[in-house]
């Protein structure tokens, strides 16, 4: 008697990674560019009923986060492809966004989870050009074409007018949030969820943020079996990238772009 085959089940597993937006001299950030050819050859490998998706971000560009978003739910809806996200380190601010895409969100219990919300940063320098003896010289065609110059007095039209950019991003976030989580959401004016507060992984489980707590292989095998398949796709750093950003004369470049990306990640004690 010949025995049939179980024909075993394939997970593809796509992790994203870093700051999101174009970061860095060798565009090493996530973002759609870099992201999509990944993502549509997991959602295309062997016709899977479900991939895996795990994030490790801090955030970055509210673009960027909301077009993976949409990447992710477009596959999803055209392959009938159920998505299960899981959060490494950090799924904040736009990593929690892209993190939505997701019909289930898993997270470890020290996972941080959140700050749904949305910041601008910036200096101010006019003192210091005064001391130092420069004088400031910008000519324009449209008065607000030199909104919020660091190397003049702050106007308080253009704070509002950034404020009011800042409140139509964040409406957009929330209205992501809503949509994805739906009444798993607990009381969410109340427990300040959509205040940019964040939060460790099991209190956002407690709080509807996430599904459940445990990593990506623990998830998968508890689903599908010990005898799953799961098949990675991630992007790697290019041969030239490693190359030239090793060398010398980018070490100061390569130090200003790590600087700006630890600030990101260091806001989550990271």
């Amino acid at each position: 008697m010949f025995s049939i085959l179980k024909k075993k089940t394939v997970i593809p597993h796509v992790r994203l990674t870093g700051v999101i937006g174009s970061v860095g001299r060798f565009k090493q950030g996530i973002d759609l560019a870099g992201q999509r050819e990944i993502l549509k050859r997991a959602f295309s490998y062997k016709k899977p009923k479900t991939v895996a998706i795990s994030i490790n971000s801090p955030g970055g560009s509210p673009v960027q986060s909301h077009l993976i978003y949409s990447y992710i739910k477009q596959l999803s809806k055209k392959n009938k492809t159920k998505v299960l996200v899981f959060a490494e380190d950090v799924a904040a601010s736009g990593g929690y966004f892209i993190a939505c895409s997701g019909d289930e969100i898993y997270a470890n219990s020290s996972s941080i989870i959140g700050s749904i919300g949305v910041i601008s940063a910036s200096f101010g320098f006019k003192e210091l050009i005064q001391k130092i003896g420069i004088e400031r010289r910008i000519y324009t065609a449209g008065k607000n074409k030199s909104t919020l110059d660091p190397f003049v007095d702050e106007k308080e039209e253009d704070v509002k007018r950034l404020k009011k950019i800042q409140l139509d991003l964040h409406g957009d976030f929330i209205n992501i949030v809503k949509a994805s989580r739906g009444k798993k959401l607990i009381e969410p004016d109340k427990n300040n969820i959509f205040t940019g507060e964040f939060w460790s992984g099991s209190s956002a489980l407690k709080l509807g943020l996430i599904d459940g707590i445990g990593n990506a292989d623990q998830i998968i095998k508890e689903k599908f079996g010990d005898d799953v398949i799961i098949k990675k796709f991630e992007k790697q750093k290019s041969f030239l990238a490693k190359k030239l950003s090793s060398s010398i004369d980018n070490q100061l470049e390569n130090l200003i772009d790590n600087l700006q990306e630890r600030s990101l990640w260091q806001k989550f004690g990271l």
